[in-house]
């Protein structure tokens, strides 16, 4: 009997593993560490949001632990967030979150409560203070803790290394009059705004996917205009039912892109490093020790620097004697016959004119004596010079020292003459 028995258990044991390899065999090897869950169906939606309300919280609480998040906001946001701080802390207080504004840090804190019925509205206000501090507006700011509505910051700041590019790049963003954020906004159903070194995007995730293509391409050198077009293009396939399950690649545009002529870069020679540092600059005590300076007392250098400014002075001085002297040498023969030539020249219209009315009608002798006669006294006007004239043609300072000499006699020829006597004393006015 005991032999019958031991043989009966052999057997179970076999049933029972080539059971449990087929079963292996269904699920595949980790299936065997996977149970059933009661509350999990064929029919279940393991992606629809999970909705929870107030009246769903337990009444002992939901949260055991505090939880909490602070950023950190721009000196020029302080005045605005106090304006607003108390509309803050009311639509935080409707889900039960503390909100704190600390401006001698320059920070806002959110903290959960006892009281806080969602787990997941914390992060939801975390975004909100980033949006805030990011001059995002409050009334747009507070619907981030709606469930269908996510954000995220984009930072620009990094893309392109050149500022004025960057700049350049920002602006093609926003386009004139912000009409190309405009347009971006309207086909991705999300705002936008560009602040600074970052972008704040708020919307559905498939928008700001979008969103985030065309920022990235745009600071690559991509104008937003092509991504514009094809989201048009797209939104209207969207409308024709009989596309939904077609490859929509044949109706997309494809842009090239065009080989633009740049400036070639110049090729730069690197100079050869030397082996050994450069030569130390000399301190001021080096020089001055060098030229003797140092050794001396405070009187001897005073006394060198006034005898190198006489040096200096003399030779400016010599110099301008020379150019004083250039006036009284006599002109060069090459000069001379220069100047006759100008006054020919200048003379030269006058006689062609009288030339020509001899020529065109015969001039009689009267005429000739009248016209000759004129001349003479043009000629003689101009060389009897006044003594003022002949001062007038002198250089500066000789005219000026002829002038003096000329009003000192005038004053003693015109003061009244005094006769004077001699007295014991010295000379008396009669």
């Amino acid at each position: 009997m005991a032999k019958k028995k031991k043989g009966s258990k052999a057997e179970d044991g076999k049933g029972s593993a080539g059971a449990a390899e087929a079963k292996e065999e269904q699920t595949g090897k980790k299936g065997k560490y996977r149970k059933d869950k009661p509350w999990d169906h064929e029919g279940i939606d393991h992606w629809k949001p999970v909705e929870i309300s107030a009246e769903d919280r337990p009444s002992g609480g939901l949260m055991l632990e505090e939880s909490s998040f602070a950023t950190l906001f721009p000196q020029y946001r302080e005045q605005y967030l106090k304006q607003v701080w108390p509309d803050v802390k009311r639509v935080l207080a409707e889900h039960e979150i503390k909100a704190e504004l600390n401006l001698v840090e320059g920070s806002m804190t959110v903290k959960t409560t006892r009281k806080t019925w969602d787990p997941y509205i914390i992060i939801k206000a975390r975004d909100m203070i980033k949006l805030l501090a990011r001059s995002v507006p409050l009334p747009q700011a507070q619907k981030i803790l709606e469930d269908e509505t996510n954000c995220d910051i984009i930072k620009i700041g990094g893309l392109v290394h050149s500022k004025e590019r960057f700049v350049k790049r920002r602006q093609r963003l926003v386009g004139p009059n912000g009409s190309t954020l405009k347009a971006i906004e309207l086909l991705t159903n999300c705002f936008v705004l560009v602040q600074g070194q970052t972008v704040c995007v708020m919307g559905t995730i498939k928008g700001i996917k979008q969103v985030r293509r065309i920022i990235q391409d745009c600071f690559k050198n991509i104008h937003p205009i092509y991504h514009i077009k094809e989201l048009m293009i797209r939104r209207e396939l969207e409308k024709d039912p009989e596309l939904k399950e077609e490859n929509w690649e044949r109706f997309l545009p494809h842009f090239k892109k065009r080989n633009v002529q740049r400036k070639k870069a110049k090729i730069t020679k690197k100079k050869a490093r030397d082996v050994f540092p450069p030569q130390q600059t000399p301190r001021k005590e080096d020089l001055m020790m060098e030229s003797g300076e140092y050794f001396l007392d405070e009187k001897e250098r005073q006394m060198r620097k006034r005898i190198a400014k006489f040096e200096e002075q003399k030779v400016k001085s010599t110099e301008k004697r020379r150019e004083r002297a250039k006036v009284f040498e006599a002109p060069s023969a090459a000069d001379a016959k220069a100047a006759k030539k100008r006054k020919r020249e200048e003379g030269s219209p006058a006689a062609s004119s009288s030339g020509g009315k001899a020529g065109s009608s015969k001039e009689s002798t009267k005429d000739m004596a009248e016209r000759l006669k004129e001349k003479m006294t043009e000629t003689k006007a101009k060389k009897q010079k006044t003594a003022e004239d002949l001062l007038f043609d002198l250089p500066g300072f000789q005219r000026w020292t002829l002038q003096l000499s000329i009003a000192h006699r005038r004053v003693r020829a015109e003061a009244p003459k005094k006769r004077c006597a001699r007295d014991g004393r010295g000379l008396v006015a009669l």
